[in-house]
């Protein structure tokens, strides 16, 4: 019988965003189960029952909406840096990297620019595409987050911290006197690392172009409708809940929710997420069984099912 063939180092690296999605899917499951015997599984199960299958269609169709806007936003800072790529292409690898959303400050969707290499999408323009995209999101996010703070200020330091956040990374980016400099210093030196410096210089010469005032208004309208949409979305499944709050409050404490997990670092913001839209409309009178099947029910259909949809682009690709 003949042996079997060895594993590759090519095959083994395919094999990597697999795994990385099955592990942060165990992970959610286990702590998605804690919560609902925490709050009661009966309770939470007759509510997820009770929402129906329309409801959840439209939620699913409002983070659809929310995707392909952003999609839009992405193609458009990919023509803005000179590496248009032919739609289908593009969608297919944009929406492969939602596949590895479940990773610290969602970095796993840096897989696009392997994607897109290929297709003549050089990775420097495609790694500024991602990280004006992340600025775009959260300033999008911050603006919504914005609507509850007169009526919530502890959420005040956090709002502020990421606009903070923003607005140094935007001012640093723009004097380029100063990344000349890095960039020269760099180019000099013998050591390995420098190499990196260099490449990072470059990146950020075209994240530049992302935040020109024209580019930066079309990158904050699109994201802040795209989040909306799933903001809506929340406030629907409230109301199907039998729970239902202002379009306002509902709005500020899914944008807040978001903002908390992505300062947090942690993997699409898992757990930082899910304890403070918890914890807000709990505060807004929701019991804890009722809190709960919102807030899995949110996270289903706006967290997973982008990495469900990614999963399937990410298995059609060579």
């Amino acid at each position: 019988m003949a042996a079997p063939a060895e594993e590759t180092p090519a095959t083994t690296a395919r094999r990597l965003p697999l795994r990385a999605v099955l592990a942060s899917v165990a992970l959610a499951a286990l702590g998605y189960l804690a919560l609902s015997l925490w709050a009661g599984w009966r309770e939470v199960a007759a509510g997820i029952a009770a929402v129906g299958p329309a409801v959840l269609a439209g939620l699913l169709a409002l983070s659809l909406a929310n995707y392909l806007l952003r999609f839009v936003r992405w193609s458009r800072y990919l023509s803005l840096l000179e590496a248009p790529v032919p739609w289908r292409i593009n969608l297919a690898a944009y929406f492969a990297g939602f596949a590895l959303t479940t990773t610290p400050g969602k970095l796993g969707e840096t897989l696009r620019s392997a994607l897109l290499k290929p297709h003549g999408v050089p990775p420097a323009a495609s790694l500024a595409a991602f990280f004006a995209e992340r600025a775009s999101d959260l300033l999008s996010i911050i603006v919504l987050a914005s609507i509850g703070l007169w009526s919530y200020p502890p959420a005040r330091p956090a709002v502020g911290a990421g606009l903070a956040l923003v607005v140094v990374a935007l001012l640093v980016v723009q004097s380029t006197r100063l990344i000349a400099a890095i960039d020269r210093r760099a180019a000099a030196s013998p050591h390995k690392w420098a190499a990196l410096i260099v490449k990072l210089c470059e990146i950020v010469l075209h994240f530049r172009r992302c935040f020109t005032l024209p580019a930066m208004s079309m990158g904050l309208a699109l994201g802040v409708v795209a989040w909306l949409a799933e903001g809506v979305g929340f406030w629907w499944l409230l109301d199907a809940l039998g729970q239902p709050l202002p379009l306002s409050e509902a709005v500020f404490i899914y944008a807040f929710a978001m903002l908390i997990g992505g300062l947090s670092f942690l993997p699409g913001g898992l757990g930082g997420s899910e304890a403070v839209m918890i914890g807000l409309l709990t505060l807004h009178g929701l019991p804890e069984a009722g809190a709960v099947t919102a807030t899995l029910i949110c996270r289903l259909a706006t967290l997973w099912f982008a990495v469900a949809l990614g999963a399937g682009f990410l298995a059609r690709q060579r």
